[in-house]
């Protein structure tokens, strides 16, 4: 029964993937189509995190209150409205309280995924659920990239939102239906709260490195999220439908080499090494990867760049199971909604400044070198944060027993 869950929740995540990334995939039409600059491109990148990070650690609130089967429920029908809705947009303040709305709804997902794996997950299984959201949220990239680029190609901008914003609503039908596992022997059920409040998890050490670490590694996601159809249309030329190709592949990579590094993490935990010290390899590792490739795209070779490209889907292979596991750890089953509310919340300021920085320096010096620099170094503090914040991967000792509120 967990597996159906595990399975559901990697679907919730592709959808919540693919409706938070059309609008880059059709980034070079609208931009086009309605007269938009790059820095209002960047602003509208960027208003879907005005919502969606302050939404997060409210929502890590209210998956402890109400339960995060029913949050993820609400939010995804709302995202998916959303998106429809977006399909009607003739203009740049109309796109702009839909990216808001968007965000808002959309800030349940990792929450409650989190929530749900910490309680029906053992330690020796976790990277392979994580990596399987991991596959729902670089599969979701691609496939907006791919099939929507395709799309666009074909029915224009407009059919992109109105087709995968339909298909979204379909999840729903199977959610409501499954049945819900027993959760693991330590882990409270899935009902109101009994974490420890959010004063308690923000004066620890683990907390704040992982917080800084996550930020760091997704501001180089986000770089690439965003501005990959501008980059290669635009600076080097290529076709919608060869961008859609390229875009694609570089999901594809992050999807086959997260399920195979998370399955070979598990194995370490299974065969006795700490999962404290496994957890911060495969962190490191992501960071290591995602330095080269952002200097291979800050060169300006085209064959360097695209190598770089395709190459940081093994970044983000290894970088979303490890950073899920590591705040999962962490945290703990009790814990884990309000904390990957925290983690991923403050990490979402990254999908707010990335794309503004981004699209003004683009502005400023008329390529993307700059830009992928700025990356670059913050993935170089992120190793800091990870390596040197964090004493320990391990549970935290809360402080207060879990009857308290």
């Amino acid at each position: 029964m967990a597996n159906r869950v595990v399975i559901l929740l990697a679907l919730a995540i592709f959808i919540n993937a693919l409706d938070r990334g059309n609008f880059s995939t059709a980034a070079p039409l609208i931009k086009g189509d309605l007269g938009l600059t790059n820095g209002e491109m960047g602003v509208l990148i960027s208003a879907f995190f005005w919502t969606y990070v302050p939404g997060m650690a409210a929502s890590g609130w209210l998956v402890e209150r109400w339960g995060a089967y029913r949050v993820l429920a609400a939010g995804l029908a709302v995202w998916s409205l959303a998106t429809i809705l977006t399909g009607f947009a003739g203009g740049f303040v109309s796109l702009l309280v839909l990216r808001v709305v968007l965000g808002l709804s959309e800030s349940c997902a990792f929450p409650a995924s989190s929530k749900l794996l910490a309680m029906y997950i053992p330690p020796e299984r976790l990277a392979t659920a994580n990596a399987w959201n991991g596959v729902g949220l670089m599969m979701g990239n691609g496939v907006g990239i791919l099939v929507g680029g395709l799309l666009m190609a074909w029915l224009g901008w407009h059919a992109l939102f109105f087709v995968f914003g339909t298909l979204s609503l379909l999840w729903l039908v199977p959610w409501l239906r499954v049945r819900r596992p027993q959760p693991l022997p330590h882990a409270d059920p899935d009902t109101p709260d009994t974490a420890p409040p959010f004063a308690e998890m923000l004066v620890r050490r683990e907390m704040w490195g992982a917080m800084l670490g996550h930020f760091f590694s997704n501001y180089a996601y986000f770089l690439v999220l965003s501005w990959l159809p501008l980059f290669l249309v635009r600076q080097h030329g290529y076709s919608i439908v060869t961008m859609a190709w390229l875009g694609g592949a570089v999901y594809v990579i992050a999807s086959l080499s997260g399920l195979v590094f998370g399955r070979m993490a598990d194995r370490l935990v299974a065969g006795g090494t700490d999962p404290g010290k496994v957890r911060r390899f495969f962190v490191q590792a992501s960071m290591v990867v995602a330095v080269l490739c952002m200097l291979a795209c800050a060169t300006g070779v085209p064959e360097l760049a695209i190598a770089g490209l395709l190459a940081y889907g093994l970044s983000n292979g290894l970088g979303y199971f490890s950073i899920m596991s590591v705040g999962q750890t962490l945290a703990g089953p009790r814990a884990a909604g309000k904390w990957m509310g925290l983690q991923n919340g403050f990490a979402g300021l990254a999908g707010m400044i990335s794309p503004v920085v981004t699209g003004f320096s683009i502005d400023a010096t008329g390529d993307y070198r700059i830009a992928f620099l700025i990356a670059a170094g913050l993935a170089v503090a992120g190793m800091a944060a990870w390596g040197v914040i964090i004493p320990r991967i391990a549970p935290v000792a809360w402080k207060r027993p879990a009857a308290s509120r």
